[in-house]
């Protein structure tokens, strides 16, 4: 019996995900049928398909209370990958602070949580005091950023100097304030300027190919407009250390192995990697970047199974998927 597939996407997403066309032909070369959905098109009768991979959602960022809702009730429908448990626990970059503890090397970042006194979090970020995910921050930095604890594609982040102190409080202040988000203060490792950042591609617990990413908060540059920041990729092959934290990082995750694990690292003063972000809700994993990677990500997907046996089928058509 042939699978139905959803690669789940958005409608500003879908012309932008680059990923899309291989990884809809490798899963059609092995006989899947493949459509591309949005998300929140009430339309859809996500039923109807034995599996929906979440892949480009980009636009949830402002929406995550009903994006969440969604997930529950499209995984009540059929097997939804990864897991809403999954994506619940890492659209919050609060993760950071439970890799931290498992003895993961991560960027050093301070919470500021709605209700707290933001001019005194931020006085003592600057003044290097301990922060959420490490005993103690670096002491001196010139530079830093400020951004969302929920958040996609860079957007509402940016770096600032330390003269720039100003409006980066505000920018603190309407995020935790105005807006009532939790925000994370961090310290920019400059060593991605000219390094970049080694993302690590894991499929169903294996890991399958790393990339680079070009350095993406320039100084002075503004907050980022549109879905994501511009990206420079390339094709790069992560060194021991890397691998070693990357694969730190995916064991030390308080779920069972996701389908699709991307860990995104950077090089702190000392010039070893640790992790700025482990995402599993909607990464790009930049396939045209790495031959046989389309390919292996189309197996892990079919391996994973289809809908839960006690789920229903249903004959119902759905005339608003976006067919590939």
């Amino acid at each position: 019996m042939t699978v139905s597939i959803a690669l789940v996407t958005a409608r500003d997403a879908l012309p932008l995900d680059e990923d899309m066309p291989p990884l809809a032909s490798a899963l059609a070369a092995l006989g899947a049928r493949v459509d591309a959905p949005f998300w929140d098109d009430a339309n859809v009768d996500w039923g109807r398909y034995d599996m929906a991979v979440l892949r480009s959602t980009w636009d949830y960022v402002e929406r995550i209370d009903e994006f969440l809702d969604w997930a529950d009730r499209c995984s009540g429908l059929t097997r939804l990958l990864n897991t809403p448990q999954v994506v619940r626990w890492n659209t919050d970059k609060h993760y950071l602070v439970h890799l931290g503890r498992q003895g993961v090397p991560v960027v050093p970042t301070r919470f500021v949580e709605p209700g707290i006194d933001v001019d005194a979090q931020f006085a003592a970020f600057l003044a290097g005091g301990a922060g959420s995910t490490s005993t103690g921050e670096p002491t001196a930095f010139r530079d830093f950023v400020v951004k969302p604890s929920i958040g996609a594609g860079s957007r509402d982040a940016a770096r600032y100097r330390r003269e720039e102190a100003d409006a980066a409080l505000a920018h603190l202040r309407r995020l935790v304030g105005a807006e009532r988000r939790s925000a994370m203060l961090q310290p920019y490792l400059d060593r991605v300027d000219d390094h970049g950042e080694t993302a690590c591609v894991h499929f169903g617990g294996v890991y399958s190919h790393s990339f680079r990413k070009g350095p993406l908060l320039r100084a002075g540059s503004g907050l980022v407009k549109g879905l994501f920041a511009p990206e420079q990729i390339t094709s790069r092959d992560p060194d021991d250390e890397e691998r070693r934290v990357a694969a730190a990082a995916c064991a030390a995750l308080p779920l069972a192995a996701p389908l699709y694990v991307r860990v995104d690292l950077i090089r702190d003063r000392e010039g070893q990697p640790v992790v700025l972000e482990v995402e599993m809700t909607e990464p790009s994993v930049y396939l045209l970047h790495a031959p046989g990677s389309a390919d292996r990500f189309a197996r892990t997907i079919l391996a994973n199974g289809t809908k839960r046996q006690n789920q229903p089928e249903t004959n119902s058509r759905n005339t608003s998927a976006s067919k590939l």
